[in-house]
């Protein structure tokens, strides 16, 4: 798109995981290599054009409403991680604890990338960020399980730390190794965004 611009900063792919079976826990596996298709992560557990709305989505939908899938990819950085890790008092953080799919480096404040940034890999593989991901208490319980008594802040340690979900725009594939190459839409802020007032509840009365 025209109104992208490539920035001088160039990330780098370091680790690359997947997980075939949700049920069996956040963890993933890592891997030497990603297929990239447009439903998601070839065999990946978050895979799909379609996801059903949840608890992320309350403010817009009921539980269970189809939407189109926006997290079909999760990622955090290097970076990131070890400020979360010396946050946490403990030697790191491993991308598998968080359930993400891909570790990058070299990208500061990789968090912080605005929606709508693409990011595109050396096979021409291109992914398209959607938000930040809010920490939540899941990771947390998996860091906690490896670190007793340490995992339980990783809510708030994460906060805008936690990396980012994105979707993808061209299939392809991405390996470990692969350089990252940004574009990213023009800088502004939109200058009417305050709140919506609270809907009054209607008193039910017999």
């Amino acid at each position: 798109m025209a109104i992208l611009e490539k920035i001088a900063v160039e990330g780098r792919v370091e680790t690359c995981l997947i997980n075939p079976d949700r049920k069996t826990g956040l963890e993933k596996a890592r891997c030497n290599s990603l297929t990239i298709v447009f439903d998601g992560i070839a065999g990946d557990c978050h895979s799909s054009r379609i996801m059903a709305s949840d608890s992320r989505t309350l403010k817009q939908y009921v539980r269970g409403i189809p939407i189109v899938n926006s997290r079909q990819v999760s990622i955090v950085s290097v970076e990131e991680l070890a400020l979360i890790a010396s946050d946490l008092g403990i030697p790191e953080v491993l991308p598998e604890w968080v359930g993400a799919n891909l570790l990058v480096s070299g990208i500061p404040d990789f968090t912080l990338l605005p929606p709508s940034t693409r990011m595109m890999f050396s096979s021409g593989a291109t992914l398209i960020v959607d938000l930040e991901n809010q920490p939540c208490r899941y990771p947390a319980d998996v860091i906690e399980g490896h670190h007793p008594g340490h995992g339980l802040a990783f809510p708030k340690v994460a906060t805008h730390r936690r990396g980012i979900v994105a979707r993808v725009e061209r299939e392809g594939m991405i390996r470990s190794g692969d350089t990252i190459t940004l574009f990213i839409p023009p800088q502004r802020i939109y200058g009417h965004a305050k709140p919506a007032p609270a809907k009054r509840k209607t008193k039910v009365t017999a």
